[in-house]
């Protein structure tokens, strides 16, 4: 077998950019939101996801329209209705999330904790 530390496999730039695209903050969340809900409106997913803003959602929205992963179609009707859903390419993203997912659940803990610590550091920064 190869020595993995003495000779590192060189970082593939699909991979690379593939990882900035969907690790980009709330980019996960609306891909998980859209596997959960095949159509939704922009007011949906604005309350599915808590804390994200309407300017973050909708620059998020965009690139992930640009990228080909999220569809937008627009509904005529009075008032006009516009909606989400993930193309095939995005829906091609559902073992990657669910594995993130099954990671989530063994490793990483409540906000409850990390919360706290964050209290504690910022604590030590006043003092």
């Amino acid at each position: 077998m190869k020595d993995r530390a003495a000779h590192p496999r060189p970082l593939c730039s699909k991979f690379h950019r593939a990882s900035e695209l969907i690790g980009r903050r709330w980019t996960g969340a609306i891909i998980f939101v859209l596997m959960e809900s095949p159509r939704c409106r922009f007011a949906t997913l604005r309350k599915e996801i808590p804390d994200i803003t309407d300017r973050m959602l909708s620059e998020r929205l965009f690139e992930l329209e640009q990228e080909g992963i999220v569809e937008r179609t627009v509904i005529p009707e009075s008032p006009v209705r516009v909606e989400y859903a993930l193309t095939k390419k995005g829906r091609e993203l559902a073992a990657a999330v669910d594995a993130i997912g099954d990671w989530a659940k063994k490793w990483i803990e409540t906000d409850a904790p990390r919360a706290a610590a964050s209290k504690t550091s910022a604590r030590r920064k006043s003092a």
